[in-house]
C-alpha cells in the first residue's frame, strides 16, 4: 500500500496544509518550499505524477527497479539520485551467518523549489526513521536555504547511517582480532564470523564509495543554479564525512584481511606444532616397541626366561624413554 507523507513551507514559515494532489500547484509558488516522501508507491501514481512535474521517464524508472547502484543524474529540470541508507541491528543477531546491517533504499527527485523522494516496500525499510530526516530539515533551517537544504538534511542522515555501520564493523573486527589468540574460541565460530564481517563490509563499501560522486555532482548541481553561498560550509563537511567513510571502509577491508590471512597462518602452525609432539611422542613409544619386540622372536637372547633379563630390558626402556623425553622437552617438541 502507498503512503505518503510531506511538509510544505510559504514565506519561510512551515504550513499544514500539504495536498498530494496539489503539488504542482504548491511547486509553481515562487516562495514555497515542498518535501513530499513516497512509500512504496504504485507504479501508476508515481508515473503520473512525473508527467504532471515533467520528470525524466528514465529517472522514474530507476526509481521503481528492484536493484539501482548509488548514483546521481543531472536532467535540465531537475537533478535525480539514488542513496542507501544503513542501520545496525540492535540487538544484534544471534546467529553468526546472519547480516549486522539493514540496507535501505531511497531515491530522491530535486526539483528547484521541492524534494520528492521515493522509497520502496520491504521490510528493513521499516526501520528507516524519516522523522530524523524532518528534524534535520529543521535544524538547518530549509525554510531559509531552499531546497539545499533539504537535500543536504536527507544525506547528512544517511552519512551518519554509514558512520554507525563501519562503527559496528570496526568494532566486531577488533573483537575478532582478540579472538585469534584465545584458545578457548572455536576455530570454526571464528571463520564464519570472520566471513559475514566480510560479507557485511563488501555491502557497506557498494554504498559508500559512490556517495562522493552523488554530494560531488549535487553541489556542482547548486553552483551551476547560482544557488546563495550558505550552504556550502555545510555541504563541505557533508563531503569530508563522506570520505572519512570511505577512508575507513578501505582501512576495515585490509584489516579483515589481515584478520583472515592470520586465522589460517594460525591454523597452520597449530597443526605444525601437533603434528611436531605426535612425532615426538611416536619416537618415545617406538623406543618399548623396539626392545619387548624381542619378546616375540622365537631365538635365543641373553637374559631369556630369567627375572635379570625382564629387569634389565626395563630398566633399559625407562633409561631411553626419560633421555628421549628430556631431549624432546628441551628442544620444545612435547
Amino acid at each position: 500500500m502507498t503512503h505518503v507523507r510531506g511538509r510544505i513551507w510559504r514565506d519561510g514559515k512551515p504550513q499544514d496544509d500539504f495536498d498530494f494532489s496539489l503539488i504542482s500547484d504548491c511547486l509553481a509558488g515562487e516562495d514555497t518550499l515542498v518535501w513530499c516522501d513516497i512509500y512504496n508507491p504504485d507504479h501508476a501514481i508515481l508515473k503520473e505524477l512525473a508527467e504532471e512535474l515533467h520528470l525524466n521517464s528514465w529517472a522514474v524508472e530507476d526509481a521503481l527497479a528492484d536493484a539501482e547502484r548509488t548514483k546521481a543524474v543531472v536532467y535540465k529540470t531537475h537533478t535525480f539520485f539514488t542513496v542507501y541508507s544503513v542501520s545496525v541491528r540492535t540487538p544484534p543477531p544471534e546467529d553468526t551467518t546472519e547480516s549486522r546491517l539493514d540496507i535501505h533504499r531511497i531515491s530522491a527527485f530535486v526539483l528547484p523549489r521541492g524534494l520528492i523522494t521515493v522509497r520502496l516496500s520491504s521490510p528493513t525499510d521499516l526501520d528507516f526513521d524519516i522523522d530524523e530526516v524532518s528534524r534535520r530539515f529543521d535544524e538547518l533551517g530549509g525554510q531559509e536555504y531552499g531546497v539545499g537544504s533539504l537535500v543536504h538534511g536527507l544525506l547528512d542522515v544517511v552519512v551518519d547511517g554509514h558512520f554507525d555501520a563501519v562503527q559496528c564493523l570496526d568494532d566486531g573486527i577488533e573483537s575478532l582480532e582478540d579472538d585469534l589468540f584465545a584458545e578457548h574460541v572455536p576455530r570454526k565460530g571464528l571463520q564464519r564470523k570472520t566471513f559475514q564481517y566480510r560479507k557485511d563490509l563488501v555491502a557497506l563499501r557498494r554504498v559508500v564509495l559512490p556517495m562522493r560522486e552523488v554530494v560531488t555532482v549535487i553541489q556542482h548541481r547548486r553552483l551551476d543554479a547560482k544557488n546563495g553561498t550558505e550552504l556550502d560550509p555545510g555541504y563541505a563537511d557533508l563531503y569530508d564525512h563522506v570520505l572519512r567513510v570511505s577512508e575507513w571502509t578501505e582501512s576495515l577491508r585490509d584489516m579483515i584481511t589481515t584478520v583472515f590471512e592470520t586465522n589460517l597462518s594460525l591454523q597452520d602452525a597449530r597443526l605444525n606444532i601437533v603434528m611436531k609432539k605426535l612425532t615426538g611422542w611416536a619416537a618415545i613409544i617406538a623406543v618399548p616397541t623396539a626392545i619387548t619386540g624381542f619378546y616375540g622372536q622365537n631365538v635365543l637372547y641373553p637374559g631369556i626366561d630369567t627375572a635379570g633379563g625382564f629387569v634389565a630390558s626395563t630398566a633399559i626402556i625407562v633409561v631411553l624413554v626419560l633421555v628421549l623425553y628430556v631431549m624432546f622437552k628441551k628442544r620444545d617438541w612435547l
